[in-house]
C-alpha cells in the first residue's frame, strides 16, 4: 500500500459544447487510476471524443450511499480520482456530496477541476443583478409543494435561480406567473452552448404563453432566473413615474398618483412623494 493517499478531483465537463472542456481537465481525466461517473454510458461518448481510456465506474443516486466506502478505501490506498457528472460541475444538482464529504473526513485532499456550469452561464447572459443570487436547484415535482417553494421566494431580494426539465417546465411557468406575479420579469435559458440555444428575458406571463405556444421551446434543460423582489419594484415604479409623467398634464398629482399605480403596480404613495419633489413649485 502506498504512504500516501490518492486525491479526488472534482472535474467539470462540457454542458453541451464539447470544446468548452478544459486541457487541465483532460490531462486529470487520462491520468487518474479510475473515473466516477454519473452515467457511464453517457460519458463514454466524451471519452471516446477525446481518446480517453481511463476506466469508469458508475456513481450516481441510487448507489451513492453504498458505492462511497469503496472509493475512499481506493483513495487511501493511494488511487488518483475522478469525479464527473453526466454534464457541468459536480455536486450543483447533482450526484457527488457523500464521496466529497467522505474524503474530506478521511483526509484526502479534494481538488476542484473548473470548467462549465450551466448555472453560471445562464446567470453570465441574463442580464439580472448577479452581486448577489440564490440557487433553488430544481423545484418540487408535485404542483402542491412546488407552489408552497415558489410562495417561500416570493419576496426574495436576490435573484432566484432554478432548473427545470422538459416534463415540467411549462407547469413551473405557470405556478411562477402565478405566485410571483405575471409582470415579475424572469430569464429562461434553454439547452445552454448547444446548437439550440436560447435566452429570453421577458415578464414571466410572456414567457410562459411563448413557451406555450411553441412545443420546441418544451424541449431540452433549463435554468431559469427570476427577478428579485427589489428589482421588479424598481421597474414597477419606473413605469409608474412614466405614467405619472403623462397623467399630470390632466390630474392633480394625489389622483394622478392613484391612477399610475393602479394601472403599473407602482407604490402610490411613492409616486406622490416623487411628483412632489419633481414639482417646479
Amino acid at each position: 500500500m502506498s504512504n500516501e493517499t490518492g486525491r479526488l478531483y472534482v472535474v467539470a465537463t462540457p454542458i453541451g459544447n464539447l470544446a468548452d472542456i478544459s486541457e487541465r481537465a483532460l490531462s486529470v481525466l487520462g491520468a487518474v487510476a479510475v473515473i466516477a461517473a454519473e452515467d457511464t454510458r453517457h460519458s463514454t461518448t466524451l471519452m471516446r471524443h477525446f481518446h480517453i481510456g481511463t476506466p469508469m465506474l458508475a456513481y450516481h443516486e441510487h448507489n451513492e450511499r453504498d458505492l462511497t466506502p469503496r472509493l475512499i478505501d481506493r483513495l487511501l490506498a493511494g488511487d488518483d480520482m475522478a469525479l464527473i457528472s453526466d454534464a457541468g460541475t459536480p455536486l450543483i444538482s447533482d450526484p457527488g456530496f457523500h464521496l466529497v464529504r467522505a474524503a474530506h473526513e478521511a483526509g484526502v485532499i479534494v481538488a476542484p477541476v473548473p470548467g462549465a456550469s450551466s448555472v453560471m452561464a445562464a446567470l453570465s447572459v441574463a442580464g439580472l443583478p448577479t452581486d448577489r443570487f440564490v440557487f433553488e436547484g430544481f423545484p418540487p415535482a408535485k404542483p402542491t409543494a412546488r407552489r408552497k417553494c415558489f410562495e417561500a421566494l416570493k419576496h426574495e431580494v436576490r435573484t432566484v435561480v432554478l432548473l427545470e426539465s422538459n416534463h415540467r417546465i411549462v407547469d413551473s411557468l405557470t405556478d411562477m406567473n402565478e405566485v410571483f406575479g405575471a409582470e415579475r420579469i424572469a430569464v429562461l435559458a434553454r439547452e445552454l452552448t448547444k446548437t439550440f440555444e436560447t435566452v429570453r428575458k421577458a415578464p414571466l406571463a410572456e414567457l410562459l404563453a411563448w413557451v406555450r405556444a411553441d412545443h420546441d421551446q418544451q424541449r431540452g434543460e433549463f435554468v431559469i432566473m427570476i427577478a428579485g423582489a427589489n428589482a421588479n419594484t424598481d421597474l414597477a415604479q419606473q413605469k409608474g413615474q412614466i405614467a405619472m409623467s403623462l397623467l399630470m398634464r390632466e390630474l392633480p398629482a394625489r389622483k394622478a398618483a392613484g391612477l399610475a399605480a393602479e394601472l403599473t403596480g407602482a407604490n402610490k404613495n411613492a409616486l406622490y412623494r416623487w411628483a412632489i419633489e419633481k414639482s417646479p413649485d
